[in-house]
């Protein structure tokens, strides 16, 4: 049955000024623990320290922009982008420029990756259809 998140959890986010982080489907929320879904809104200026993450992330920029510096240099990642940063890699989160940046994060944590890597999907020739169920 279909599960309604009627509203988020707000989680403290760490940075030189307050930025809101409404998580919606993760561990608390939903019982989740494949994945974290959250809607972030970043003010201008805002800034976090460097973190070498032990999860993938996949963001989608809706307004403003998301500054992404990485060791090979920096992303201005604008609102239709998205970009994507592996687990292990060094990254730094920003909004430099003033309008700030209204973004969705998709996390996906290790522990699902190391599952993926244990148990590998079907070969396709196995693959149901849902006309064949």
């Amino acid at each position: 049955m279909p599960k309604l998140i009627s509203t988020p959890t707000l989680i403290s986010a760490a940075g030189n000024k307050p930025k809101i982080i409404e998580e919606f489907i993760e561990q608390v929320n939903s019982r989740e623990s494949r994945l974290s879904i959250a809607h972030m809104r970043s003010p201008g200026g805002w800034i976090e320290r460097g973190q070498t993450p032990e999860l993938d992330e996949f963001t989608v920029v809706l307004t403003g922009a998301l500054r992404v510096t990485h060791k090979e240099g920096v992303l201005d990642v604008k609102a239709g982008q998205a970009v994507i940063t592996r687990a292990g890699e060094w990254v730094q989160y920003s909004t430099p420029h003033p309008e700030g940046a209204e973004y969705i994060a998709v996390c996906l944590p290790q522990a699902v990756r190391d599952r993926r890597a244990v148990f590998p999907a079907r070969p396709k020739s196995s693959t149901r259809t849902a006309s064949s169920q």
